[in-house]
């Protein structure tokens, strides 16, 4: 298995680079670190922000945040990831200069000291370094976020309300990266459980821990490495339909709709608003229904939801791609895999070769386990 999956850097190997880029750029050692994972949402697509149902884990993959308050009102922040845009260093007045601009992945960075919920936040210096790829799918921005967050509750503490501190990075993201996104990947950026599945209600921002304990069942995390993502004018696209969609049934949010409403409603929706909502409603069931399998042990049961949310997707909610839909297809013609994520252990190495012999690019794979949210890190050697 090990040459066949990516090894994942762990949280002590982060800590140690980005503290050495620390003290070359700062001529001093950091005193404080923080990190937050990325995630994989098992099912519940597009749900979130139509306060339905999703089911993330936490994953291995972390960014870590390592610096130390300053004397002054500046902030002087520097990424490791040679991924994001350049420059990789920003100095900002933290009294002046928190809109949005370039480079992008600093604008992650402002929102969060801009929705920060103990301010104004003192000057410090900072140096952010992550194994959580970008363009991937596995939050990378919920995890900088969240991970910044978490860094500056120990320079000037909040309430520790962790619900709140979860909603503070959503509103970050909207305003100044630009996208209206739900609430789950930050939520589960900030509360993950080791060895658990979160089923999170976006409406009553509730969650439950669903256990992944069995040692004979993985989650196989294939990177196409093809870079399609939902932003610019697609996903406010998508969420706007949605409320188009909910408005016309005389809904709040799509939560509420049955799909017997949404047939009796059909000639008062567009088509493209219909086949929108006809996902979201059945995807929220769905993720109900596929936490209560995993809860019983019924995997088939889950693998079979997760085909059906994948199918919905491509032709329903019109999000997948050539690429995606062959790595589903290779995936599931191998015996012991349940859903294009979930499968038996002894499965894993059979399924990465065949679908390694059917892609038609390069994919990369990750194998792993649910693992915690936010927390502070040592920076002892």
């Amino acid at each position: 298995m090990a040459t066949l999956c990516l090894v994942v850097r762990t949280a002590a190997e982060l800590v140690a680079e980005a503290r050495a880029k620390f003290v070359q750029e700062f001529g001093e050692e950091p005193q404080l670190a923080a990190c937050a994972p990325g995630r994989v949402n098992l099912i519940g697509e597009h749900t979130d922000y139509n306060e339905g149902y999703v089911l993330p884990m936490a994953l291995p993959m972390l960014t870590v945040v390592v610096g130390k308050p300053n004397s002054g009102h500046d902030a002087h922040i520097i990424t490791l990831n040679k991924d994001a845009d350049k420059p990789w260093r920003v100095d900002l007045n933290l009294q002046t200069e928190l809109v949005s601009g370039q480079p992008r992945w600093a604008n992650y960075v402002k929102g969060v000291i801009h929705h920060y919920r103990a301010s104004p936040v003192p000057g410090f210096n900072a140096v952010i370094t992550s194994s959580v790829p970008l363009g991937g799918g596995l939050s990378s921005s919920a995890s900088l976020e969240v991970a910044f967050y978490s860094f500056l509750q120990q320079i000037k503490p909040d309430d520790g309300v962790k619900v709140s501190k979860a909603v503070a990075c959503q509103q970050a993201e909207h305003s100044h990266a630009g996208v209206p996104c739900g609430i789950m990947d930050q939520f589960v950026a900030v509360l993950g459980e080791k060895g658990h599945a979160l089923l999170i209600d976006c409406r009553s921002l509730e969650a439950k821990p669903v256990p992944l304990l069995d040692k004979n069942l993985v989650i196989l995390i294939t990177n196409s490495n093809v870079k399609h993502s939902l932003t610019g004018s697609e996903y406010p696209t998508r969420r706007r339909q949605c409320e188009q969609a909910a408005a016309i049934l005389g809904k709040n949010s799509l939560r509420e709709a049955t799909m017997k409403e949404l047939e009796d409603a059909k000639g008062r929706l567009d088509e493209v608003a219909y086949k929108r909502a006809w996902h979201v409603i059945e995807e929220i069931q769905r993720t109900e229904q596929a936490a209560e399998a995993l809860k019983r042990a019924e995997y088939k049961e889950v693998g079979k939801l997760m085909v059906e949310s994948h199918n919905s997707l491509r032709d329903l909610y019109e999000v997948s791609c050539p690429e995606l839909d062959e790595l589903v297809s290779a995936a599931l013609e191998v015996d012991g895999v349940f859903g294009m994520t979930l499968l038996q252990a002894d499965a894993v190495d059979r399924t990465i070769r065949h679908i390694q012999e059917q892609y038609s690019g390069n994919a990369t794979f990750y194998v792993t386990t649910p693992s915690e949210g936010a927390r502070v890190l040592s920076l002892s050697s």
